[in-house]
């Protein structure tokens, strides 16, 4: 125990993107200390992946635009399961949070009277995402830690969190250890704020790199916090589908938001066969221009098919390979080049608007995306549940821990809208750190109990132990069949017997988990590293296999072959996962609070 270094902060933030860094900002402005961890290093949070813009009803482009709008598109998307609460508020705060993000040096595309640019975006009825080009996430980052740095936070970098340590039913610390030199770290705090991300390294194809092994949801969920719709995990429709190399890797939807178009093998433009009557009118004439979306206010604006919601496009891209409609590697065909038809120098105006995405296929796959397709297919991109929390306080149902960004659950429901997720980062970070550093102000400091740390210690150790019996392949085999039975059978399409091998197989890799042995020791060992994460993995594989299991429909991104249907039953619940006095995981069924007859009759005039 004597190899642990103690660090004491009010508040501390555990995840260091836009939801971290946002949260930490709010939390030190209140005149506290604020420390902030992050995985990997400072900079490289998964924040940066997402392109295409953040969604706020500024109203710079369509004037008609307004936070009752966002706010029936993100219950609509969401299936109207979502905490209609949180949906509120992030749709109420997102300009503000915006023009604050320009305030702190965001340099946003411009219109050409100078107010911040937004462009088209799937399931939004009005262009909506303010953007930088297709790297809008990494300007966030940028902007964030630019204006961080000055505020006095204290930043742990290549940093893991294995346990959080409690005192009573309240957080009050968190065990970790420095990924470079396996140093052990001891953090005393009164708020902790989960912002670590999402769960996509589970499966085996997705857009979300190594550091996305579902450790908030882990850690919260083993400190006694619910976790909540977790069934609902969005395979994003268009991530590289070669060379096998690159296979997963994000192609933003700002590429459709620009222009470009979905075709099969055939050459035809395969979208149109398959429109929700929700987004359909009867008064569309010439479908080639595209679908309409129809509100009362509203009954002119066209929307191309490309732009529905992902979950419906993910699926319609599977449809055709599976009927053998595909591209030669197992996806569809995106093309943005056709758009010099209609626009001058239309080679510049795409190297303009999509420059990360012209150097990523010109770079990774030897493709010109002025002159041809691409090719994309489906790749897992986020998670929708997670930690349960307030709505206004972002609070878990654990004192003391709060949560935000895509590791916190409620604002998406069944399926989050594309560029809702940026603002989703800094509304809420903002909200966890204002009321973080009021928790820690008001609380002041809880105990760390001597026994957890040694528990926590000897946890982290165990790997290590070369008594016990090596197992073949170790912890990276683990990882990977984790991955493919997860792409497998709790893929985009699920059905009841493929769910229930899921469980049995995860239960088995959690046996050959507990017992998985590395070689060497502490310093610069990435094998330790990933017998560690396997906790987490493992834990966020069972709560989504278990939550789909639970939720006998189809519903957003979460798809039953064997329920093709929404269900009415499940119309007005969340699934709810909870550890159980015997340590094993708990799956309920709860009712979801009513909604307010004015928000009702806000989304009744947005219909």
């Amino acid at each position: 125990m004597a190899d642990i270094e103690t660090i004491e902060h009010d508040v501390l933030v555990i995840g260091a993107g836009g939801a971290g860094l946002r949260a930490a900002i709010e939390a030190s402005a209140a005149g506290i200390s604020v420390g902030l961890v992050c995985k990997s290093l400072l900079g490289k949070a998964h924040t940066v992946m997402a392109e295409g813009g953040m969604a706020a009803a500024l109203a710079n482009v369509d004037e008609r635009d307004s936070w009752r709008t966002h706010f029936a598109d993100t219950m609509r998307g969401g299936y109207y399961i979502n905490n209609w609460r949180m949906a509120e508020l992030h749709a109420k705060q997102a300009p503000d949070r915006v023009r604050e993000l320009e305030a702190w040096g965001a340099v946003f595309d411009r219109t050409r009277d100078g107010k911040i640019m937004q462009r088209n975006f799937g399931g939004h009825a009005h262009p909506r995402l303010a953007h930088v080009g297709d790297r809008t996430g990494l300007e966030m980052i940028r902007t964030l830690q630019d204006h961080g740095i000055h505020q006095g936070i204290d930043v742990h970098m290549e940093c893991t969190v294995t346990r959080l340590l409690k005192d009573g039913d309240r957080v009050t610390g968190a065990f970790a250890y420095s990924r470079e030199l396996g140093k052990f770290k001891l953090f005393k705090a009164k708020s902790i704020i989960m912002a670590t991300g999402g769960i996509g390294r589970a499966f085996k194809i997705t857009s979300n790199s190594w550091e996305y092994t579902g450790d908030g949801h882990s850690l919260a969920y083993h400190a006694g916090a619910d976790l909540i719709d977790m069934e609902f995990v969005q395979f994003h429709p268009t991530g590289m589908v070669w060379p096998p190399s690159v296979r997963g890797i994000l192609v933003t939807e700002g590429v459709r938001g620009e222009g470009g178009i979905l075709k099969n093998n055939q050459g035809e433009r395969f979208m149109f066969g398959d429109i929700p009557d929700n987004y359909k009118s009867s008064t569309a004439d010439k479908p080639e221009e595209g679908w309409r979306y129809v509100t009362k206010a509203d009954r002119t604006s066209r929307r191309p098919p490309e732009l529905l919601t992902r979950d419906h496009v993910a699926r319609c891209i599977l449809k055709e390979v599976k009927e053998g409609r595909g591209s030669p590697h197992g996806g569809a065909f995106l093309d943005i080049a056709w758009i010099k038809e209609k626009i001058p120098n239309a080679a510049e105006h795409i190297k303009k608007k999509l420059p990360s995405m012209y150097h990523q296929f010109k770079e990774l796959a030897g493709i010109d995306i002025t002159k041809e397709p691409m090719e994309v297919g489906p790749t897992t991109h986020y998670v929708m549940g997670g930690i349960r929390v307030n709505g206004e306080t972002q609070m878990s149902t654990i004192s003391g821990l709060f949560a935000a960004g895509e590791c916190a659950a409620g604002l998406h429901g069944a399926n989050r809208l594309g560029g809702n997720s940026l603002s989703d980062l800094i509304v809420f970070g903002k909200l966890a750190g204002e009321h973080a550093a009021a928790f820690a102000k008001e609380r002041g400091a809880g105990n760390v109990p001597d026994e957890a740390v040694q528990e926590a210690h000897r946890e982290a150790l165990a790997p290590l132990d070369d008594s016990r019996t090596p197992n073949p392949g170790g912890a990276y085999q683990i990882q990977f069949d984790l991955q493919e039975m997860m792409q497998e059978k709790v893929g985009i399409i699920r059905t009841e017997d493929e769910l229930q091998l899921a469980i049995e197989g995860i239960d088995a890799l959690k046996q050959l988990a507990s017992t998985v042995t590395v070689p060497g020791n502490r310093q610069y060992n990435p094998g330790w590293h990933t017998a560690l994460d396997l906790k987490n993995l493992l834990l966020s594989a069972e709560a989504v296999a278990r939550s789909a299991a639970v939720r006998k429909e189809s519903r957003g991104a979460h798809t039953r072959d064997d329920y093709k249907e929404k269900e009415e039953k499940f119309d007005t619940v969340n699934t709810v996962l909870r550890m159980g006095g015997n340590g094993e995981m708990e799956v309920a069924l709860e009712e979801i609070p009513k909604m307010p007859d004015e928000l009702t009759q806000v989304i009744n005039d947005h219909k």
